[in-house]
Formats: structure tokens, C-alpha cells, sequence
């Protein structure tokens, strides 16, 4: 079979099932959701992810489509576990782990908890330690399936797109259940244990318009953790940015792979480049 055609699978350990989806070929990369929405959101961008020259992993998250396993009593430490048994499974790591969101939670737990299976850790559009009151409220409005559309819409412009971009097609892909879940591991997980991610090298991709990293933010992360942060800011965009600039992240992505050592090699620290005002 051609390794460059998309392929899905489900994986099995125990009472976990990981619904993978696979394509491309060369060194791993692995792509984790927002908080409620499942993976099939990166068709396009994992496309042109293999197109670059990766082996694009996505591991859709528990509770979402053919993906299984306890919702109740878990922490970002399971879910973490399920994205290495995904990597593991590949027999080709360690990898690249992106997080768009909410999956950045998860990026770097994996990151912590399971440090030779992670090169380095992309963090999409990860917002800030304090999230106001109004932007937690507009992920739950846009993804609940049971309110007015124009109510739905609303909030996704207010917390996803930036003017100009349709937030129409984020009306679909939520799974309400799942995101509780997902709220509750990272309640029971202390900020502490994922918060660094290790001790990976970090891309830092920024949306110019997003809400939930306001520009006096952005230069937070590289101020605590140090030079091992890489930072990146792309205009014309909100907390959504995949779907607004998606050949933005593209070439963000690979041009800061390169500067890693390949899979295998000694860790070098990765070089600093200041976020564009």
C-alpha cells in the first residue's frame, strides 16, 4: 500500500480504543483537537502536512467517533497515554506533537509523561493561564447543538474567527459529552505537571486577533520557560486558525522541524525568535 494514501485504523490496549488516522511518510507528526471537536477538523492541513514530508498522525480523542475508553476518574495523564500508544504503535518515533487548543493540554502531557517518544511539542492557539469568564462561556454556546444557530455563530465569532473568515462549518464536529470529559481530566491534573511539557523544545504559533492570548500575553511562555520557546504570530487569524491560515501553520510547522535534530540524534536547543508585533 502507497504510505502517502490516508488510512484509519483502530488501535486496542486494554479497555482503550484509538480511532488513528494515518498518511504521509517520513519523521512523525501527530495532530490533537480543540476541546470538544475531533480530528476529522485537520483533514486539509494534515494533507499538506505529508505533503512536506511528515507521517501524519491523528489520534481521535476518547469519546469521539471510533475512539473508546473511562471518561470517569481520568486525567490528562490517560489521555496523554493514549496519544503514546498511537506513537508507539508507529514503531518510527519519537515525534513532532502538535496541539491545537485544548490539545496542547494533552501535547505537552504527553510530552512530560513519555519524553523519548516526543521531539518537540507545537502549541496552536494555546491560550493564556486565565481565561475570562465570557470566552469559557462562548466555547459552550458554539458547541451546543441544542441552541439557535445565530447563538451558535455568535460565539464563534467572538471566540474562534476573525472578521472576514465563515465560521459556518464549526457548526458541525462537536461532541458535548467528550469536551465534559476533557474538562474534568484537566481539573483533576495539576498545571504544574503539564504546563512546561517537559523539557521539549516548544513551537509557539499565536494568532494575531486571538482572544484567549491577547497581545500583552504573548510573550509569556518564552519569558518562563526560556529559550527552548520558539514563538510565531500569524495575522488575519482567531483561536480557530487552522481553518483561517492553514498554509500559515503549514510553513511555520516545517520551517521550526528543521531546526530539530532528526529523530534519534542528541537534543540541541532550539534558536530564539521573538514574537512579530
Amino acid at each position: 500500500m502507497d504510505e502517502l494514501q490516508r488510512t484509519r485504523r483502530i488501535i486496542r490496549r486494554g479497555d482503550v480504543a484509538i480511532d488513528l488516522i494515518a498518511e504521509g511518510r517520513g519523521p512523525l507528526l501527530v495532530l490533537l483537537p480543540s476541546s470538544s471537536r475531533d480530528s476529522e477538523d485537520f483533514d486539509a492541513l494534515a494533507a499538506k502536512l505529508a505533503a512536506e514530508g511528515f507521517r501524519v498522525l491523528r489520534p481521535q480523542p476518547r469519546g469521539m467517533l471510533g475512539s473508546t475508553g473511562p471518561s470517569r476518574g481520568i486525567s490528562l495523564h490517560d489521555l496523554a497515554q493514549d496519544v503514546a500508544i498511537a506513537i508507539a504503535e508507529e514503531d518510527g518515533g519519537p515525534a513532532i506533537v502538535a496541539g491545537h487548543a485544548f490539545g496542547n493540554y494533552v501535547a505537552r502531557m504527553t510530552a512530560a509523561d513519555h519524553p523519548h517518544l516526543v521531539r518537540g511539542v507545537v502549541l496552536i492557539a494555546a491560550a493564556t493561564k486565565s481565561i475570562p469568564p465570557e470566552l469559557s462561556a462562548a466555547v459552550h454556546r458554539a458547541g451546543d447543538p441544542t441552541l439557535p444557530e445565530a447563538e451558535r455563530l455568535a460565539a464563534l465569532r467572538l471566540g474562534f474567527f476573525a472578521p472576514g473568515h465563515d465560521p459556518r462549518p464549526w457548526l458541525a464536529g462537536w461532541h458535548p459529552a467528550a469536551g465534559e470529559m476533557q474538562r474534568a481530566a484537566t481539573q483533576a491534573t495539576p498545571r504544574e505537571a503539564w504546563w512546561p511539557a517537559g523539557n521539549a523544545p516548544i513551537l509557539e504559533i499565536q494568532a494575531d486577533l486571538d482572544p484567549f492570548k491577547p497581545r500583552e500575553k504573548r510573550g509569556e511562555l518564552g519569558a518562563e520557560l526560556g529559550d527552548r520557546v520558539q514563538t510565531v504570530s500569524i495575522a488575519d487569524a482567531s483561536h480557530a486558525l487552522i481553518p483561517e491560515q492553514p498554509d500559515a501553520v503549514v510553513s511555520a510547522i516545517t520551517a521550526w522541524a528543521e531546526t530539530l535534530p532528526p529523530p534519534g540524534a542528541p537534543a540541541r536547543r532550539p534558536r530564539v525568535v521573538s514574537c512579530p508585533e
